[in-house]
């Protein structure tokens, strides 16, 4: 994972696994924000990387923002939308 992103942007991450319900709906609602806001993101699937598989493990979907952990299982969006916009007016 990267750290930092270009200012007044951010880099959001949906770590995700196949056949996940809650990394579905997680997905969902990051795609939505991130549009609303024009943040870009990407999901990783944790079963290809043995290094994210051992760290994440069942606790998914992770959601990170520039590289750090901002929540998990569930997205609670207007926190998330609020740190999304901090870190945009942040830099």
């Amino acid at each position: 994972m990267t750290g930092g992103s270009a200012p007044g942007s951010a880099e959001v991450t949906v770590l995700t696994r196949r056949e996940c319900s809650l990394c579905e709906k997680a997905i969902d609602a990051v795609r939505r924000i991130c549009a609303e806001l024009d943040v870009s993101w990407r999901p990783e699937d944790v079963d290809a990387d043995p290094e994210l598989r051992a760290e994440y493990g069942d606790r998914v979907p992770v959601i990170l923002i520039d590289g750090k952990e901002h929540g998990y299982w569930a997205v609670e969006e207007d926190r998330f939308r609020a740190a999304l916009q901090r870190r945009l007016t942040d830099r």
